[in-house]
């Protein structure tokens, strides 16, 4: 098989990646995709750094041996805990693509009051979470808001509700109405509690997520490295958890679009 017609693996902690992939599946219709959720394993931001690098790795040696062509992180955490070390094995081989809080567009907003970073405890404990936010200390304030939790109510399927929707309040309310410039969403979950965090905040509060800048870094890096598929066929989508149930492979299929 050509390096081009190889596949592009995708990982998370769980099905919070999957937010990226539809991204990249809107931007390189022709590329074949393997998607690897690590379920099991979730929530990874309530973990330590070693023991997020080695959950990663593993789930890279399932990747290599489906002779993939490029590497997503598609999970905060793991990009935070374990990209330098991934790039520092792998890099020679193919393009190796994380992720971080898209903090530069919400600053680039200039509206009055508090970015709201909301992201697991361990991405914002991590030093690349605070190197960026170092970055634009001077140019706006910055509120980390670590939101425990809320990845295992995702990843039971709850996205609306009740109980999502007060947790979110418990929040957000205490930044009043005026008091929130705009909403980075630092995981790549929270995506999909989008509408219940709308129903929340005033309507005008932009909420950003970093999916469409990690898929148009994937495609600047295909071609850099000179192996975007040239096929005229639309790509094909393979789906993987660490559960190995159907629930789970469902609910995957489901947020991707896949299925009713």
């Amino acid at each position: 098989m050509k390096v081009e017609d190889r596949p592009i693996g995708f990982f998370d902690s769980g099905v919070g990646g999957i937010s990226v992939l539809k991204e990249a599946i809107d931007l390189l219709p022709k590329e074949n995709f393997i998607y690897f959720g690590d379920s099991a394993n979730a929530p990874y931001g309530t973990k330590t750094v070693d023991e997020v690098k080695d959950l990663t790795f593993k789930a890279v040696d399932f990747f290599m041996e489906k002779k993939i062509k490029a590497l997503v992180v598609a999970c905060n955490t793991a990009t935070s805990a374990a990209i330098i070390d991934l790039r520092e094995r792998y890099a020679k081989y193919m393009p190796i693509i994380g992720i971080e809080p898209a903090l530069k567009p919400a600053v680039e907003y200039r509206r009055k009051g508090k970015i709201l970073i909301m992201a697991t405890p361990m991405t914002l404990a991590e030093t690349k979470f605070n190197k960026l936010m170092n970055n634009y200390k001077n140019e706006a304030e910055i509120e980390p808001l670590p939101c425990p939790g809320l990845v295992e109510l995702i990843e039971r399927g709850e996205f609306e509700g009740e109980q999502v929707n007060s947790y979110l309040k418990d929040k957000v309310n205490t930044f009043g109405k005026d008091g929130i410039a705009a909403i980075v969403l630092g995981c790549t979950h929270y995506p999909f509690i989008k509408k219940e965090l709308f129903k929340v905040i005033p309507r005008d509060v932009p909420v950003i997520d970093g999916s469409r800048g990690t898929a148009k870094q994937l495609k600047r890096q295909l071609t850099e490295y000179n192996i975007l598929n040239k096929g005229n066929q639309k790509g094909s989508i393979e789906i993987y958890n660490s559960l190995n149930s159907d629930e789970i492979i469902n609910l995957s299929r489901k947020l991707l679009g896949l299925m009713d």
